[in-house]
């Protein structure tokens, strides 16, 4: 099988129409964007070229979604997080493209297809150590698929907003990108959890000690660590890693605002491409596959994004765990609420990459 047609069996196209609802005298932004059509060199590099003629400085930006809970619930967690890719279409595309938000080197670059690995991890409970163990071995398949995909996307030039899914995410995105720019890479993440556990295969809660393990990962901070929710054995390892976190607890006395100045710095200092990692579950009240009451406000989320993506070197920004059926009102609302969250993240990322 040819590297194309492999690619092509992990990636499939979003059907717009299936999303949109439309109104006479207005354009909704679903109707506008440009959408990837295939995960070709041609399809690629023929976009690419289109955004350059808007923006010759610019690199383009992929909107990608992974539809998974597979990671999560390897990690003895909950599932849901399948759901926040479709919560996040139905509200971005009928948004207002009113002419005044930065939306030109955005496409619509479709979603992981990984539909039969989701299917097999629902009949799997991992309760059951050998039915855990292929939990796991299903999102190290899940690794190699979106690894492909968004190497693909960083090779041609662009950067990626990665929507999932669960965090797992994190490390075939790391994985794709240090392969992209034969270099290694850094992330800073905005999580109550480090995701640094034990080799143990493959889930949500490993992602950069498997990066690190790999030596693709030289540099690495999470912002908001919560330490009782983090195991000593994987503290004791981020230390070892060398990598630090500011703790929720000093969030809470400094606010995010007084934080990020000291992020970025250090930011700046790797001098590496890096991704901006955030972990839905920490917001307050979000529907999340941890669903969180203690964490950072919206207001503070978005700061984080902002000042991050504001830098030449940021080269993706990832939105795990939003899972709509994890809200306590219900799917509906988790789902209105899910996708709203997510659209005003990626329009803050939108608006830090191209300051008007």
């Amino acid at each position: 099988m040819s590297t194309m047609t492999t690619l092509n069996t992990y990636w499939q196209p979003t059907v717009v129409a299936n999303f949109l609802h439309t109104r006479a005298g207005e354009t909704r932004i679903g109707e506008s964007l440009t959408v990837l059509e295939a995960l070709s060199d041609e399809a690629l590099q023929a976009v690419a070229a289109t955004k350059l003629e808007h923006a010759p400085s610019a690199r383009p930006i992929a909107l990608l979604g992974v539809p998974e809970s597979i990671g999560p619930r390897a990690n003895l967690g909950r599932g849901g997080a399948e759901q926040g890719w479709q919560a996040f279409l139905q509200q971005f595309l009928n948004m207002q493209d009113s002419g005044r938000l930065p939306l030109t080197q955005l496409v619509l670059a479709g979603s992981v297809d990984c539909a039969d690995l989701q299917a097999a991890s629902l009949e799997l409970n991992p309760a059951e150590a050998n039915q855990l163990s292929e939990l796991r071995q299903l999102c190290q398949q899940l690794d190699t698929r979106v690894q492909a995909v968004v190497q693909q996307l960083f090779a041609h030039g662009y950067e990626v907003i990665l929507i999932g899914g669960g965090h797992n995410n994190a490390l075939p995105l790391l994985e794709g990108l240090a392969s992209a720019q034969a270099s290694q890479v850094a992330a800073v993440n905005l999580d109550p959890h480090s995701d640094f556990r034990p080799l143990e295969g493959r889930h949500s809660g490993n992602g950069f000690s498997y990066a690190h393990h790999q030596g693709i990962l030289a540099h690495y901070q999470v912002v908001g660590l919560h330490e009782a929710k983090n195991s000593k054995a994987t503290l004791d390892q981020l230390d070892a890693a060398g990598f630090s976190y500011i703790r929720a607890q000093q969030l809470q006395q400094l606010s995010m605002r007084k934080v990020m100045p000291s992020v970025v710095r250090s930011v700046v200092e790797w001098a590496l491409p890096f991704g901006i990692e955030l972990d839905v579950d920490a917001i307050m009240q979000a529907p999340a596959s941890a669903l969180n009451f203690t964490g950072v406000n919206f207001d503070e989320a978005c700061t984080f994004v902002r000042e991050l993506a504001a830098l030449p070197q940021v080269r993706y920004l990832h939105l795990a765990e939003a899972a709509p059926s994890c809200h306590p009102a219900g799917f509906e609302t988790g789902t209105r609420a899910a996708g709203q969250l997510l659209s005003e993240l990626v329009f803050t990322y939108l608006v830090a990459r191209n300051p008007q």
